[in-house]
């Protein structure tokens, strides 16, 4: 059952634990036929008007009493109304009254069903119109006396009944929409805070396709990343937790910006380091994966020559990012229990990029055999060698990926220089064009600074020889 069709049953059944019935127009019916039998002196034809109508309309009294209005029911109260209106021959007043109740109880139906009633009400109405002239002529007498003033009154108490059960429905409505909002406001914050501890890969066809979620993994040929700190270790013992804390927050946030750029599955972080893989749930061929992946490592290792360079201006130097890649079969899905679960993956590849993360130096990108055969193309890579890693018996033979930009001399879109007092780092990809004036500016003031001192320093040299 959907979630509207709840509160809709909520909303009336709290609405009938007050009203408890819902066809106050039933009881104008019994009031009705008694007074037309009273007013024709109980002859034959008003009492089997009485019994036709009396009959059905307790039978409606005591099923639905405490139950909810249906189409059915509607439709048995539309054709006693509709056949009381026939056989008195449409009389004014009379007619008008129970005509109000009528169109009130064609009004509150589903909107699929006022045809039909419409229809019934019609035909109905002709019918017994026809069979009451047959019976009486057009001579039948209600228009004077009490009779049409007494139904026109309940007639008017059963519209007001009717019009304060809707408005009180109307109320409960409003009541349960606003919870309901409330409730739905709570659910999304709370999923929005839950998707940032689950790849966004991952739980995107959950809330899609709401599939079950289970313990389920399979064998698939991934990508995989494995990048740390090389100094975070030793730079820990001389921090504070507070700049430890921000660096590495830091950190984590551009490396994270960068991988769901490059639409990875951010598996986990380890301390300073992070897995990432490409391959599953979606992939775009192995080829394109590893090249996606290599891709990644090579922005990775850009963005941390800003970091480097921000964080040596807070004191804090010496920090390199190292990075192994790998390409292979894997077993990734979802491990644990039904209780907790992980996406995550297992397999000798993904120990072969941790493997090669260690063994790589300060900012080097370590891969495997494997990837390169993909990425070999599309960058320029050094054979580093044959390492004996943890764990495999044979060495590993692995490559360094070099940076693209390194030999672009005047095209390259990075400039990064150190020497000791003197720190060069220009990424023109970041740069915009209102601020290369001032760049120029300060790099002219810098060059006059080194002309002062290099002076200074000739001429402290010269008055030293003297």
């Amino acid at each position: 059952m959907a979630s509207s069709d709840r509160l809709r049953l909520y909303a009336l059944s709290k609405d009938k634990e007050v009203r408890r019935f819902d066809y106050p127009e039933v009881f104008v019916l019994l009031l009705t036929v008694t007074l037309i039998t009273i007013k024709f002196d109980f002859n034959s034809t008003s009492m089997a008007l009485f019994v036709a109508v009396c009959l059905p309309s307790l039978m409606i009294l005591i099923y639905n009493y405490q139950r909810l209005a249906n189409f059915w029911t509607s439709n048995i109260v539309v054709f006693l109304l509709s056949t009381v209106i026939g056989s008195m021959q449409f009389c004014s007043v009379l007619s008008l009254s129970l005509v109000l109740l009528l169109g009130i109880r064609i009004i509150v139906n589903e909107p699929e069903n006022r045809v039909k009633l419409i229809t019934v009400s019609v035909v109905t109405s002709a019918m017994f119109y026809y069979v009451s002239v047959i019976l009486y002529g057009t001579g039948i007498e209600c228009e004077g006396g009490w009779l049409p003033s007494t139904v026109l009154l309940a007639s008017i108490t059963a519209f007001l009944w009717q019009f304060w059960g809707i408005y009180h429905k109307y109320i409960n409505y409003d009541e349960i929409a606003q919870q309901a909002a409330g409730r739905i406001n709570i659910m999304a914050s709370v999923i929005n805070k839950l998707t940032r501890f689950v790849p966004l890969q991952v739980w995107q066809p959950i809330v899609k396709t709401d599939n079950p979620v289970s313990v389920s993994n399979k064998r698939a040929k991934l990508s995989i990343m494995f990048s740390d700190i090389v100094g975070f270790t030793e730079l820990s013992d001389s921090l504070s937790a507070d700049n430890l804390a921000d660096i590495l927050n830091t950190y984590m946030h551009c490396m994270t910006v960068i991988a769901n750029k490059h639409g990875a599955v951010l598996d986990k972080f380890i301390g300073d380091g992070m897995v990432c893989f490409f391959g599953e749930p979606d992939s775009r061929g192995a080829r394109q994966d590893a090249l996606d992946c290599v891709a990644m490592a090579i922005d990775m290792r850009r963005e941390m020559r800003s970091l480097r360079q921000k964080w040596r201006l807070m004191g804090f130097d010496g920090l390199h990012l190292r990075i192994g890649i790998t390409t292979g079969y894997c077993h990734v899905g979802n491990f644990g229990s039904n209780s907790r679960l992980s996406y995550t993956l297992i397999g000798k590849e993904a120990n072969l990029a941790a493997r090669l993360e260690s063994a790589a130096t300060k900012g080097e990108i370590l891969i495997s055999e494997s990837t390169y055969d993909y990425i070999c193309h599309d960058y320029e890579c050094e054979y580093g060698g044959g390492y004996q890693l943890k764990g495999f018996e044979k060495k590993v033979d692995a490559w360094q990926v070099l940076d693209p930009d390194a030999n672009k001399g005047h095209f390259s879109k990075w400039v990064d220089h150190t020497l000791p007092g003197f720190n060069l780092h220009l990424n023109f990809k970041d740069m915009k064009e209102n601020d290369y004036k001032e760049i120029r500016d300060r790099l002219n003031f810098a060059l006059e600074r080194i002309e002062q001192e290099k002076q200074a320093a000739v001429f402290d040299s010269n008055e030293n020889k003297n």
